[in-house]
C-alpha cells in the first residue's frame, strides 16, 4: 500500500509520540530517524507535559488506577460520566504505548512498589488485583520497567475462561469471556512474552484468547452473528479499555509480526469495516471521547479527521494489502 504524500505529510506533522511511529511504520524511514523522533517523547510534547505531572511519591494524581481525589459516591459515578484516566495505570500505558523509553521513568518501579496500593483492597501494585483489565496493563508496565510481574503472567494462566479468553466480572461470577477483557488481556501477554520470551503455557494461552476473537471474526457475537456491540464498530482514540475493531485488528497485526504469521482469514470482515470508515482523502474521523478527566486532550473532536486513527488505520491496511497469503479475503 502506498501512502498519499500529502496525508503521510499530515501525519508526520504531529507530535513524536506519533511522529516517530509514522516514520518506522509508514515512511520507511531509516532507524536513525525515527529514533530520533522517538527519543524527543520525554523532553517534548505530550510525553514530556506528562512525566512533567508525576508525583513525588512515583504515583500520577496520587492513586493506581482512580486519583486519589475521586468520589466514589460522587457525580463521576453516574452513569454516562465514564472515568477518571489521569491516575497511574493510565498515564503508564499512554506513555508506553507511545513508545516512551524505560529509561526516563528510572526509579519509578521502586517508587510505586513503595508507594503505590490498589483501590480494591489495598492490594501492592506490582501484585496486581482481580481485574484482567487492570492486570494486562499492569504485566506490560511492570515489564516494561523493570519490576518483577510474574505473579500476574500466572494469574492470567488461572483466570483464563473455558471459552478462550477472560472477563473482568469473572469476580462477580462471570463465566463467558468479554471481547474487551480479551484484547486487553492479548495485548498485555503479548508484551510480556516479547519482553520475556514468555513460556510455552503463556503462548498457549494468548492463541486461545486470540482464537475467541477470531471465531467472532472480531465483530460478532458466537450465538446469534450479529455485532457484538455498537462500540465494536465505533473509532475513538485513546482507546482505552474499550474495544473496536481497528484496536483489535491492530493487535493482530503486531501478534502476526511477532510470530512470523500471515494475516488470519477471519480478519476479513473486521478490515473490510474499517476500510469503509476510511473517507475519500485517506483520513478516519474521530467517532466520539471515552469521557472521564484527563490531563489534556491528545486527539481531535469527534467529528475531525484524526491522526492517530489514520496512523492506525493505515498501517492495518497497509499490512494486511501488503502480506502474501492467498486464502484471506480482500477486506
Amino acid at each position: 500500500m502506498t501512502v498519499n504524500p500529502a496525508l503521510l505529510d499530515w501525519l508526520l506533522d504531529s507530535d513524536p509520540a506519533l511522529r516517530w511511529q509514522v516514520e518506522r511504520d509508514l515512511s520507511g524511514a531509516p532507524r536513525e530517524v525515527w529514533s530520533a523522533s522517538r527519543g524527543r517523547i520525554a523532553t517534548e510534547g505530550f510525553g514530556a507535559r506528562l512525566l512533567a505531572l508525576q508525583d513525588p511519591d512515583g504515583q500520577w494524581a496520587g492513586g493506581a488506577y482512580f486519583p486519589r481525589d475521586f468520589d466514589f459516591q460522587g457525580p463521576e459515578t453516574a452513569e454516562g460520566a465514564g472515568q477518571p484516566w489521569t491516575a497511574t495505570t493510565w498515564t503508564l500505558n499512554t506513555l508506553r504505548d507511545w513508545g516512551l523509553d524505560a529509561a526516563a521513568l528510572a526509579g519509578t518501579a521502586e517508587l510505586l512498589a513503595a508507594n503505590s496500593r490498589w483501590e480494591y483492597d489495598d492490594l501492592p501494585y506490582w501484585g496486581g488485583e482481580v481485574d484482567a483489565c487492570i492486570n494486562a496493563y499492569t504485566l506490560a508496565n511492570g515489564v516494561w520497567l523493570g519490576a518483577d510481574v510474574s505473579g500476574i503472567a500466572q494469574w492470567f494462566l488461572d483466570h483464563r475462561m473455558a471459552d478462550g479468553g477472560w472477563n473482568c466480572e469473572w469476580v462477580d461470577g462471570s463465566t463467558r469471556s468479554s471481547f474487551h477483557s480479551t484484547l486487553n488481556s492479548l495485548k498485555g501477554l503479548l508484551y510480556y512474552e516479547a519482553a520475556t520470551g514468555g513460556s510455552d503455557a503463556l503462548r498457549a494461552a494468548r492463541r486461545a484468547g486470540e482464537e475467541y476473537l477470531l471465531q467472532r471474526r472480531l465483530l460478532h457475537t458466537l450465538s446469534t452473528g450479529e455485532l457484538v456491540g455498537p462500540w465494536v464498530t465505533r473509532l475513538a482514540y485513546p482507546f482505552r479499555w474499550i474495544y473496536n475493531a481497528l484496536s483489535g485488528a491492530d493487535y493482530f497485526r503486531t501478534a502476526a509480526l511477532h510470530d512470523g504469521a500471515d494475516p488470519d482469514p477471519r480478519l476479513t470482515e473486521a478490515v473490510g469495516a474499517i476500510r469503509a470508515a476510511r473517507r475519500p482523502d485517506g483520513t478516519w474521523l474521530q467517532e466520539r471521547r471515552h469521557p472521564g478527566r484527563v490531563w489534556f486532550d491528545v486527539d481531535v473532536a469527534p467529528g475531525e479527521p484524526s491522526k492517530w486513527l489514520t496512523f492506525y488505520g493505515t498501517r492495518v491496511l497497509a499490512w494486511w494489502d501488503g502480506a502474501p497469503n492467498a486464502k484471506r479475503g480482500a477486506g
